[in-house]
C-alpha cells in the first residue's frame, strides 16, 4: 500500500509531536496505518492548538475549526480540503466524529488556568481524550476491515486501557504543566498520586487478554499503551517521580514492551 500526500504528511506530523504512537503505528501492519496516522495527526494537532498562543480568544477559534471539521465529516456534506481532515473524513463515521469532537472539548482545559473542578472532572478529561482516541481507533480499523464493531465489553475494556495509557503520559507531562503555571493534580501528594496509577494500573490487562477481547483488524489500536504499564508502575513504586520529572523506559525495555504489543 502506497500513501498519498496526505498520509504522509499525518505520519510526518506523528512523528515530530507524538513518538510513542508514532513507534507503535509504524510497527503495525501497513493497512492499519492507514487509518491511525490521521487520528493521531488529529490528536498533535489539537493538543497542541492550546499552547501555541497566549490568547485564549485564539486558542478557542482553532479548536473550534476543528469541531467544524468533524462536523462537515458527521453530516456528510462536503468536507473541507486538509491533509489531516481529508484522510480522516476517510475513515469516520458519524458516531467517531462525534467522539472526537467530544475530545476537543475536554481540551478546552488546556486553553486556561483552573484546576480541575474534582477527580471526576480530571477523570471526564482523560476519559474523553486518551481514551476516547482509542475507543475511535478501534472502531475505525474494525470498520476498515468490513468488521462487525466489537462487543460492548470490548469497547469498555479498550476504554480502561486508553484511560489509563492517558494517565501515564499526563503524569509524565506534570513538570511541564506546572512549568506553566497549570495545576494539573487535584491531589498531588505522593499518596494521591499514586493512588490515582495504582487504580488505572489495575484495569490493564496483559496484550494477552486484549487478544481474546478483540479482532485481529482492531488491535492495532492498542498498541500506543505499550509503556503504559511500566510509566504507571514506576509512579506506584516511587510517586516522587512525577514531580521530578523522571518518568521514562530504558530503550531496551521500550523495545521489548513494544514487541509484546505488537
Amino acid at each position: 500500500m502506497t500513501f498519498d500526500a496526505d498520509l504522509n504528511a499525518c505520519a510526518s506530523l506523528v512523528e515530530k509531536g507524538d513518538p510513542d504512537r508514532f513507534a507503535a503505528t509504524m510497527a503495525s501492519p501497513v493497512a492499519a496505518r492507514r487509518v491511525l496516522f490521521p487520528l493521531y495527526a488529529f490528536n498533535v494537532e489539537v493538543s497542541r492548538a492550546p499552547w501555541v498562543t497566549q490568547e485564549t480568544m485564539i486558542a478557542e477559534m482553532r479548536l473550534q475549526w476543528w469541531r467544524d471539521a468533524l462536523e462537515e465529516i458527521g453530516s456528510g456534506v462536503t468536507v473541507r480540503r486538509h491533509s489531516v481532515v481529508s484522510p480522516l473524513a476517510d475513515i469516520l463515521d458519524a458516531e467517531g466524529a462525534r467522539t472526537l469532537d467530544r475530545l476537543i472539548a475536554a481540551r478546552r482545559w488546556d486553553i486556561y488556568r483552573e484546576a480541575f473542578e474534582d477527580a471526576a472532572h480530571f477523570k471526564a478529561y482523560l476519559t474523553e481524550t486518551a481514551a476516547g482516541l482509542m475507543w475511535v481507533a478501534m472502531r475505525a480499523l474494525t470498520q476498515a476491515q468490513a468488521q462487525p464493531d466489537p462487543e460492548e465489553e470490548s469497547g469498555k475494556a479498550v476504554r480502561r486501557l486508553g484511560y489509563a495509557t492517558g494517565l501515564a503520559r499526563f503524569l509524565q507531562a506534570v513538570p511541564a504543566l506546572e512549568a506553566q503555571g497549570r495545576i494539573p493534580l487535584v491531589d498531588g501528594r505522593s499518596d494521591g498520586v499514586a493512588a490515582l496509577a495504582r487504580s488505572a494500573l489495575a484495569d490493564c490487562g496483559t496484550p494477552a487478554v486484549y487478544r481474546r477481547l478483540l479482532a485481529r483488524p482492531a488491535r492495532p489500536a492498542l498498541t500506543e499503551a505499550f509503556l503504559t504499564k511500566s510509566i504507571l508502575t514506576q509512579v506506584v513504586r516511587t510517586p516522587q517521580r512525577v514531580a521530578q520529572g523522571t518518568l521514562a523506559v530504558s530503550p531496551l525495555r521500550r523495545s521489548y514492551a513494544l514487541w509484546r504489543w505488537v
